[in-house]
């Protein structure tokens, strides 16, 4: 799960540094467990807390399937178990549990394929507090000051900015453009409660005004100045890419851009990998629960006046019957194959939903060096081609220059754990182009880029390792944004289980969960989590309302 976003801090006298954090959170990337923490039933912040479950015996034969072994499924799962559900299934397509939480190595070094930070580490947030539990994290992330710290999702890190020319840009150079930038992201956000924007895009609104504002702000400075700030700002636009997740700002939704909300607390890491997490996870729940392999084709349910049960049809021929099915696949998935992944089809409100739902790819290109060429205390490298004054986020012909959607690199530290290893970031188009090429292509392309923006022309990787989320045929992406056109209600229609309310067929026939349905937590594994323990609390509620004669028989 998600984003990227960067912010200005006021640091010792008119001195200002870009303040950058990545979120990405893919998919399934998300942890649940209802079973150690119980959130209540509000729906965004929640504290960890012993779980206080309704006794309801009945529920022990309703039979459950969850499609998907991401974060949301095992979330639901643990929930549902802890709850008393005897007959709880997990179908994973794959060979192996998490999703878009996925633990790598380049070399001996540990890196994340997938989500890479628990964003906003605090009480509130069920990542945090399971992390803590299992003990993986450092004491660092544990102080109380770094939970009570609300940096609204930013992390201050130290950057340097390099040009297409060979230069490194100074602070004069820089900071003019980054305040304007954040300004206008700031305000892109504030049209949430305002309706009726008049741009249908984010994109299509900074591009506006950024020229507006340069021509009025800027009116006094020379052409290559001017020139060269606006270059900047292109650089930023691409960073924002990688935030949502898209291929270009023109297809996030201006009206619906502030809907997304940050939790309290410096964003931190898993020492040993994020997969620590899905690990103890899995380690809680029965043996035999998740069949892995075991891809899906379709999920029969019914929309009309019966009491037949759910039915789900694997790839290898075998049929499973179910009363409920909680599917959490990734957003991009569903986008692909809604069309044979459901009988009947999807309601055509939760069909058009799908649709303007946003769902694009951001990877990461792991560079490792003998030696570092970057200074002791960066963290961030921007790149800044001095061709892209025209405020430009996607490049003209993705085979020939998609390096150039590359904003830069994070700095992996402490170095003791990671020696000299830097972090890509590419988003859109550009970056599932770049997945087709040979490695040996992409690390020469790197090469030349490292040299030409450095100036230095011995730089070479030692060796380059890199994600490839959208020709992952399980994922199709790396995690959702609110697509041009859409709005909170696509949200609701997503997370809406079918039958729609008011069908007179059995209720809660297929649920949906991952963190494309969370209202606000979009795109992150807190997100994600909180849509499975949702999901199941569905299910337990409904079952906790039920007189014992409705209660299903088991056929497991």
């Amino acid at each position: 799960m998600a984003r990227i976003t960067f912010h200005i801090v006021k640091l010792s006298k008119e001195k200002r540094k870009i303040d950058f954090i990545l979120k990405i959170l893919t998919g399934r990337i998300f942890v649940r467990s209802g079973f150690f923490f119980f959130f209540s039933s509000t729906e965004e912040g929640r504290s960890c807390g012993s779980p206080l479950l309704p006794d309801m015996g009945g529920h022990r034969d309703a039979k459950v399937v969850i499609i998907g072994c991401g974060i949301a499924g095992i979330a639901a799962a643990q929930k549902l178990v802890k709850a008393g559900f005897h007959h709880v299934r997990i179908l994973e397509a794959t060979g192996r549990s998490g999703g878009r939480i996925k633990t790598g190595r380049i070399g001996d070094k540990i890196v994340e394929i997938g989500a890479n930070w628990i964003h906003g580490p605090c009480e509130e947030n069920p990542v945090f507090c399971l992390a803590r539990q299992y003990g993986l994290l450092d004491p660092e992330a544990l102080k109380p000051e770094n939970q009570a710290l609300d940096v609204g999702g930013h992390l201050p890190w130290a950057p340097r900015f390099f040009s297409s020319s060979g230069r490194e840009l100074n602070a004069e150079d820089i900071l003019p453009a980054q305040k304007l930038f954040l300004e206008l992201i700031n305000e892109s956000s504030d049209f949430q409660s305002q309706r009726g924007e008049p741009w249908p895009s984010v994109g299509d609104f900074l591009r506006a005004q950024v020229q507006q504002h340069a021509a009025e702000k800027w009116k006094d400075v020379d052409e290559a100045t001017r020139s060269l700030r606006l270059c900047v700002i292109s650089n930023m636009l691409k960073v924002e890419c990688c935030v949502n997740g898209t291929h270009t700002m023109d297809e996030v939704s201006m009206g619906a851009f502030g809907v997304y909300k940050t939790l309290p607390g410096l964003d931190c890491t898993f020492p040993g990998g994020y997969e620590g997490l899905t690990q103890n996870l899995m380690a809680e729940l029965p043996a035999g629960l998740v069949t892995y392999n075991k891809p899906v084709r379709c999920v029969n349910w019914t929309s009309a006046k019966s009491a037949e049960p759910v039915m789900v049809e694997c790839d290898d021929g075998q049929k499973l019957v179910a009363d409920h099915v909680i599917v959490t696949i990734p957003l991009g998935y569903l986008k692909k194959h809604h069309s044979t992944l459901f009988h009947p089809p999807l309601p055509l409100h939760k069909l058009h939903s799908v649709q303007r739902l946003g769902f694009g790819t951001n990877n990461k290109i792991f560079v490792e060096f003998d030696s570092p060429w970057w200074d002791a205390d960066c963290e961030v490298i921007f790149f800044v081609w001095e061709d892209e004054d025209a405020v430009v986020d996607q490049v003209p012909d993705v085979q020939s220059s998609w390096i150039k959607k590359l904003f830069g690199f994070t700095v992996l530290k402490p170095t003791e754990r990671y020696g000299h290893l830097l972090c890509g970031w590419i988003s859109g188009h550009e970056s599932e182009y770049m997945e087709t090429l040979s490695e040996q292509q992409v690390t020469d392309a790197i090469t030349q880029l490292i040299r030409r923006f450095t100036g230095n022309p011995i730089i070479t990787p030692r060796r380059i390792l890199r994600s490839q989320w959208f020709h992952d045929p399980w994922t199709c992406g790396s995690y959702s944004n609110l697509g041009k056109g859409c709005s909170e209600q696509d949200l609701d229609n997503l997370m809406e289980p079918l039958p729609p309310k008011g069908s007179k067929s059995q209720p809660l026939q297929v649920l949906f969960a991952g963190e494309a349905t969370h209202h606000c937590y979009f795109s992150t594994v807190h997100g994600a989590v909180l849509t499975g323990w949702r999901e199941a609390d569905r299910l337990i509620s409904h079952y906790s309302l039920i007189t014992p004669s409705e209660f299903p028989k088991s056929k497991f």
